[in-house]
């Protein structure tokens, strides 16, 4: 996979990019990350990216000239005609692990990151194809959250997390929470790890991780309950332990 970052501050990507598991999958060539200086595109002394909206208002606008340009010299560079192009927006699609998963199919993506008060509406009607936010609040601009989508996508392409990991296994991949983790010591402070982990019984461990992944789920995240996979005895199970007093 190729992603091409659209951005006004280019060097924001150059340390969270060449850590960890993007690092190495840069390394052995499974992805390519480009981030493009959306100013190299303006066509004024000063570099001229924004101006003041129409019909007045606060704040300062992307204009299109250089976005537009900027998306055509990223696809002339790939050879292709047809490619996504999302707008990182608090007005786009909320990013969840399923469009996580829909954009890793794709063998390349750009991304368009806001700034300032937002873009020039024809950057929406006529350029992007997809909108997406990461969450309901404000930051600065699209670059942290083309950050958290490149992170979320690049752990689910075929061969980026190692043989011995699965990306399914993550919080979210299958609408429920992670069960609870323990590790050495088997004792700390006099609190113990649950016997059920140190039973070797796998049948009860993985029931026992299955049940907490749900408990957990339903107590912190019972929007994500609603669109997990559950049995009937599932379902009746969890309504009674969370009736029942702690």
């Amino acid at each position: 996979m190729r992603i091409d970052i659209l951005c006004i501050f280019p060097e924001m990507f150059a340390s969270p990019f060449d850590q960890s598991i993007i690092k190495r999958a840069k390394e052995r060539g499974i992805i390519q990350i480009v981030a493009h200086d959306i100013r190299d595109y303006a066509h004024d002394k000063h570099r001229t990216v924004d101006d003041y909206p129409y019909g007045g208002g606060p704040g300062m606008i992307l204009k299109p000239e250089p976005i537009f340009e900027a998306v055509e010299a990223a696809k002339q560079q790939l050879g292709v005609s047809e490619v996504p192009v999302i707008l990182l927006t608090p007005q786009g699609r909320l990013f969840t692990q399923q469009v996580a998963r829909e954009l890793a199919l794709q063998p390349y993506l750009i991304l368009i990151c806001g700034h300032y008060e937002g873009v020039d509406e024809r950057v929406r009607e006529y350029l992007v194809t997809d909108e997406i936010s990461i969450g309901d609040y404000v930051l600065s601009g699209g670059e942290l959250a083309a950050m958290v989508i490149v992170d979320a996508v690049v752990r689910l392409i075929p061969g980026v997390l190692g043989s011995s990991i699965s990306s399914t296994s993550d919080s979210c991949s299958e609408a429920l929470l992670e069960y609870p983790q323990y590790t050495r010591p088997q004792i700390y402070r006099d609190w113990g790890v649950p016997p059920v982990l140190l039973s070797g019984n796998h049948g009860e461990i993985a029931r026992w991780q299955r049940c907490q992944a749900i408990l957990r789920t339903a107590e912190r995240r019972p929007d994500l309950l609603n669109k997990a996979t559950l049995r009937d005895e599932e379902r009746k199970w969890i309504s009674e332990s969370l009736l029942s007093p702690r």
